[in-house]
């Protein structure tokens, strides 16, 4: 009975919204029309919500079919309005349909939304040019018939191109033990930042260590040790590398696809900068400025583990923070893993990688390996409970390649893919700290 009050609420807001869009659709024909065409939207959107939320089993997100009419109903509004300023259907369309294919983030998707939005958008332009008396009233019902067909249109098609998930939802509400391959650690703010280490020693009740002298992102490469990798053939300074991370220092050259630049930029001014987190150099420009890393620990912390790794690297120059992990390593199953967890606000994004044997006693490492642990995960942190809400994002993944080179140098290649198109791949060079 208690969920009666939840789902009550739940089909309420769908209502709401299915009489807004309906109003946009049908509120140039009348107070009559528009009152039915409200009716009409609340009921139908409303039952839609209430079969879904009826469906629904624990840990499952309801089902696409009442996702699609959601989506369709919200857009209505948002396209009426654009058409009473003066947009036509035809922009509305494309505009709602590349909206809703960014927020995809699969690049097939992005290339299909605007496609499917201006098909929409011109098929409402060829119907109201038949009518040259058009009021103000009716073009915003035609832009809001465009934004509505637009949106659900792009993601019926997207679904039936399109049928590996991109996202799924593993867990609600659980304790982390229940799923060691997440790294539980968020942000209290909204900006992580280089403090991160030290708020989170003062959250746990542990003490904290500033760029610790000489310390690895892992205690034993040992830990890592499993059917795909034996650390006895490691390489030494490779060995070394991930031990006493704080002996060398790092050179990297970012190479960026072209394509996913422009994107990246949006990303970077709009997210990462304000975040304080996962700011990686746009251009081998930024990342001339130099990169300072550091280790900063927390011990002694009840309930955490006996040390917390934070591996930081920021901006020589002005400290500007490009990145926050957390290094953990566990095992299951016989096989080491790495899972590194990238703090945000009330949340975590975790990669967990599958360690392999490189020729020449290289390591890789990487999020797309044989076992269902490895992969990238999406958590949120209940503030009062503690629960962990984990998704995987299977479309993401990366792959860290640590070996020595020819001349005796180390050596790194991490790339990044999504859905299977490469656009990132970091290069590093890795030298020794002086007196080290």
């Amino acid at each position: 009975m208690a969920e009666l009050p939840k789902r009550a609420q739940q089909v309420a807001v769908a209502s709401v919204i299915g009489a807004v869009a309906g109003l946009a659709l049908t509120g140039h024909r009348g107070w009559r029309q528009a009152l039915a065409g409200a009716l009409a939207g609340a009921a139908g959107l409303g039952a839609v919500e209430a079969a879904a939320r009826a469906l629904q089993r624990p840990d499952e997100i309801p089902a696409l079919w009442a996702r699609i009419a959601m989506s369709g109903a919200l857009a209505a509004p948002a396209g009426w309005t654009a058409g009473v300023a003066g947009a036509g259907p035809a922009p509305v369309g494309t505009v709602a349909g590349a909206a809703a294919g960014a927020l995809g983030l699969r690049p097939q998707k992005v290339a299909l939304g605007p496609v499917v939005g201006a098909a929409a958008g011109l098929a409402f332009a060829a119907r109201g040019a038949r009518d040259a008396s058009t009021s103000r009233l009716q073009a915003g019902a035609a832009a809001a018939g465009a934004a509505a067909t637009a949106v659900a249109g792009f993601r019926v098609v997207s679904a039936l191109l399109f049928r590996d998930p991109q996202v799924s939802l593993l867990a609600s509400q659980v304790p982390a033990e229940n799923v060691p391959f997440v790294v539980p650690r968020g942000s209290r703010t909204r900006y992580v930042g280089t403090g991160y280490l030290a708020d989170l020693a003062a959250t746990l009740g542990g003490e904290y260590t500033a760029d610790v002298a000489d310390i690895g992102i892992v205690a034993s490469l040992d830990e890592l040790a499993g059917p795909g990798f034996d650390p006895r053939t490691a390489d030494p300074l490779v060995r070394e590398f991930y031990e006493h991370t704080t002996r060398f220092t790092l050179d990297i050259v970012p190479e960026w696809r072209l394509w996913v630049r422009p994107g990246y930029l949006l990303y970077l001014t709009l997210l990462a900068r304000p975040l304080g987190q996962a700011s990686v150099p746009m251009n081998q420009r930024a990342a001339q400025r130099g990169v300072r890393s550091r280790i900063d620990t927390v011990t002694g912390a009840p309930d955490a583990p006996a040390v917390i790794r934070g591996w930081i690297r920021s901006y020589a120059d002005t400290g500007d923070p490009i990145y926050v992990g957390i290094y953990t390593t566990y095992r299951h199953e016989g096989r080491g893993y790495v899972s590194v967890g990238f703090p945000l606000p009330q949340a975590s994004f975790t990669a967990t990688l599958e360690p392999r044997a490189r020729p020449g006693g290289g390591l890789i490492l990487d999020s797309r390996g044989g076992t269902v642990q490895s992969g990238h995960y999406l958590t949120y942190i209940d503030p009062a409970t503690a629960g962990l809400t984990v998704l995987a994002v299977h479309g993401f993944a990366e792959r860290l390649d640590v070996y020595t080179g020819d001349d005796g140098e180390l050596r790194a290649e991490h790339a990044f893919a999504v859905f299977g198109i490469p656009f990132l791949v970091l290069h590093y060079r890795i030298h020794r700290k002086p007196g080290r």
